[in-house]
């Protein structure tokens, strides 16, 4: 099993579906890796050789901000606006959607489970 980026990627995979599995690198950008590292993307992680793997590593190391440092900034980005009290801050703060949607219904995601309200049906 390759290493990369800290994140094991599966074996029998190919190495364009294989490299989404690194946080930070989606279809678009896995694809953009293979062509410009000159691997097939048609190719197997298990077939790589330990040099493919390497350029791979060494990439994704210069070009991509991924995982841990990623998770870091998006992190941080968020703690600037709820520190700020903008008004999307204040919706993370909160738990709410931030982005304008409707939460009259809807939004059980972000703000879980319906607690039932007495008297509320008429």
């Amino acid at each position: 099993m390759a290493r990369i980026a800290g994140v094991n990627i599966p074996n029998q995979k190919r190495v364009e579906i294989a490299l989404t599995y690194i946080h930070g690198i989606g279809r678009t950008t896995a694809s953009q890796i293979c062509q410009k590292i000159g691997i097939p993307v048609e190719q197997r992680v298990n077939q790589l050789t330990e040099d493919e793997v390497l350029r791979i590593r060494e990439f994704i190391d210069r070009e991509h901000r991924v995982e841990g440092d990623l998770r870091r900034e998006v992190a941080m980005n968020i703690k600037r606006l709820m520190d700020l009290g903008c008004y999307r801050g204040l919706r993370h703060r909160r738990g709410l959607p931030v982005h304008g949607q409707r939460t009259h219904t809807n939004a059980r995601t972000r703000k879980g489970p319906a607690r039932p309200i007495a008297g509320k049906k008429k």
